[in-house]
């Protein structure tokens, strides 16, 4: 008979791996530490006497503020030892102390401790500690303010901790961010606590002294949150506070307007949001404008102000959330017809009257056109049927025109724009035009070009050829100049050898000429500027960036582009024609893709129409047809060359601009001028 097999089940196999001893550190010094400090203090935080458990809680506060003593803890279990008995206690001291712990772990540690805490159910001990202080301060009997002074500070204590729990772990990952918010018990209590701290008074033992991490704390959660944004809103008492906080010049108004900034785009996403009365952004920036006219030249934050008491870390969110607002400001803010990209040609299933140019684009493509003119006798009579109107429309495709409404908006009727042009571009303007004299100036001019490079892009997409854009116009062109003249101009002419504020400063000046449309004020020789910056750039070390078209040479390329448009004069448009015919000629390997694909598009746009003066006196007199002929081999090695799976955006781009190459080379043949 077999022998039985032992039972695997038994005390041994069932025993916390938690509650197994800890190994003494092999430093001796270390171990020394273990065994007079930690060890002790640990043993007193599991004894029976509810004082020594509390007086061990309190002392562990002090002493976790050392990194050796922390690591040392953290090695004892002590988060577990917490979560299970110190946030259990019957004393509120003990529990103040246990919340207090885990605060200093969680801003000490590295983001990963923020994943730790929540894989060890967190959540679940926050929620009791949520709804614990949302009775405390609900309850009429006694009324907060009048439960003992003890008792108010530790809950205060303990409701601090939990805030700041809650922000580490909201920014320790998005799977965490999107348990947390979308758990109505710690929702509710954000909201109970934006509503109480504006009801109570300014003292050491109020909650009123949080205000600011609670929005703080809001502010992370609401981002992109269309779900939250909805609570929040039918949350009558807690929208009513934050809207009247929105009008306070401090760092509680500011993230204020940041966490309102976050609510409306968040609605904007839902198809059944609630209705909510004047809610955008126009109501925000006035506020952000105060803000940030307290940025000055030279100017240094007070000595000892931290957090959002900083005047600079106020000016920097204000800054920043300007910026988010300039991004909102897409055709649904402006009620504007979206333009057309000039990259979207999908082929002959998306305009089928384009087949016979497809026919030998794609001839060329494949290498079969012998150099981009020349295909059998067939495709030659097919081109031939091609009318004028089917011509226009392929160039259409290729260059982005489009017709549209030919109602005038009035600028009245688009408060958020409006409020942008008059109230926060003239202090945006003014601030990036400083020339820095310390680190807090320089980060704030960096973050003012950006809003402005956002508010730019955003009126750049707008179609002024559309007479119902006329309003817009009007109100922007003068500030577009104003930019030009007094950012983007003194910025290039002191060479600046920061790549980062270059870069920001030549996305600007794009974004710019792009939407004044042939009217930039250019002074001297701006253009040949970019040029060499972009000639600079071939220097440099890769740049630090995912999206390749969000680089610095891509960006001179377009903002020459813009810069020879019509009605630049002849010899600026073949000064920056010339550039880009010869950049194209060093593909496949001088040329990276990105910039390739940006030199075509904008030669697609410049020379597109043929009834400018450019396109004889530049195009074809300068023979730039040949040498696109000549570079139609080298654009389909360069698209091949692009990896689809490690950049599929670029290889899609390369193809798209190999396809308009082939399509544009036969346009411009069937309308050569006469004479030429």
């Amino acid at each position: 008979m077999g022998k039985s097999r032992r039972n695997r089940g038994g005390a041994s196999q069932r025993r916390d791996p938690i509650a197994k001893p800890t190994k003494p550190p092999s430093d001796p010094e270390l171990a020394a530490l273990r065994e007079a400090k930690i060890l002790p203090i640990i043993n007193d935080l599991k004894n029976t006497d509810p004082k020594s458990r509390s007086a061990a809680a309190t002392a562990i506060t002090n002493l976790i503020q050392d990194t050796r003593c922390r690591k040392l803890l953290l090695r004892e279990q002590i988060v577990h030892t917490i979560l299970t008995q110190t946030l259990t206690d019957v004393a509120l001291e003990s529990r103040a102390a246990g919340w207090g712990i885990l605060q200093v772990l969680a801003q000490e540690e590295e983001a990963d401790f923020g994943v730790h805490l929540f894989r060890s159910d967190i959540s679940t001990a926050i929620e009791y500690g949520a709804k614990s202080v949302g009775e405390k301060l609900l309850s009429q009997n006694p009324a907060f303010s009048k439960a003992p002074k003890a008792d108010r500070t530790f809950t205060v204590s303990i409701t601090a901790s939990l805030v700041a729990l809650l922000t580490a772990l909201a920014e320790a990952g998005d799977e965490i961010l999107e348990a947390i918010s979308s758990n109505a018990t710690i929702t509710d209590f954000l909201f109970l606590l934006i509503i109480y701290c504006g009801q109570v008074a300014d003292d050491s033992d109020s909650l009123f002294n949080i205000r600011g991490d609670v929005l703080a704390c809001l502010m992370i959660l609401t981002e992109d949150n269309g779900n939250l944004a909805k609570r929040l809103v039918t949350n009558a008492e807690c929208y009513q506070a934050l809207s009247t906080l929105r009008n306070e010049v401090t760092g509680d108004g500011v993230l204020a307007c940041a966490t309102l900034h976050n609510v409306f785009a968040a609605l904007d996403s839902l198809k059944n949001a609630p209705y909510v009365p004047e809610a955008d952004d126009s109501l925000l920036i006035p506020t952000l404008a105060k803000t940030i006219t307290g940025v000055q030249l030279g100017h240094i934050a007070a000595n000892g102000s931290d957090g959002w008491s900083n005047p600079v870390e106020q000016q920097q969110l204000a800054l920043e959330t300007l910026a988010s607002i300039g991004t909102t400001l897409n055709s649904a803010n402006l009620d504007v017809a979206a333009p057309t990209k000039k990259e979207e040609t999908t082929g002959p299933k998306d305009d089928e009257d384009m087949g016979d140019a497809d026919g030998e684009g794609s001839e060329i493509e494949d290498g079969e056109g012998g150099g981009g003119g020349g295909g059998d006798n067939h495709d030659e009579d097919e081109d031939e049927e091609m009318d004028q109107d089917e011509m226009e429309a392929d160039m259409e495709m290729v260059t982005g025109s489009a017709d549209g409404p030919d109602d005038e908006a009035n600028i009245d009727d688009m408060p958020v724009l409006k409020a942008l042009l008059q109230t926060a571009l003239p202090e945006l303007i003014r601030i990036a035009s400083f020339q820095p004299s310390n680190d807090d100036t320089l980060r704030l001019q960096s973050h003012a070009l950006s809003a402005l490079n956002n508010i730019a892009w955003s009126i750049s997409l707008v179609d002024f050829s559309d007479d119902q854009n006329a309003g817009i116009q009007k109100a922007w062109l003068p500030i577009g100049r104003t930019l030009w003249e007094r950012v983007i101009t003194p910025i290039l002419s002191s060479d600046t050898a920061d790549v980062s504020l270059a870069t920001q400063v030549t996305g600007l000046a794009w974004a710019v000429s792009r939407s004044l449309g042939g009217k930039t004020p250019l002074s001297g020789d701006e253009h040949r500027k970019f040029i060499s910056l972009y000639q600079a750039t071939k220097s440099m070390d890769p740049q630090d960036s995912e999206d390749p078209f969000q680089r610095l040479g891509v960006k001179c390329i377009g903002v020459l582009g813009q810069l020879a448009m019509d009605p630049a004069p002849a010899s600026l448009n073949r000064e920056i024609g010339t550039f880009m015919v010869t950049l194209l000629a060093g593909l496949p390997d001088a040329t990276p893709a990105a910039d390739a694909v940006e030199a075509f598009n904008q030669l697609f746009d410049i020379y597109g129409n043929e009834e400018l003066s450019c396109d004889a006196q530049v195009f074809w007199k300068d023979s730039f047809l040949n040498h696109l002929e000549a570079v139609v081999p080298k654009a389909r090695a360069m698209a091949k060359s692009v990896d689809k799976k490690t950049q599929p955006e670029l290889r899609t781009r390369a193809e798209e601009a190999v396809l308009n190459l082939g399509r544009f080379i036969v346009y411009k043949k069937k309308n050569r001028p006469q004479g030429v």
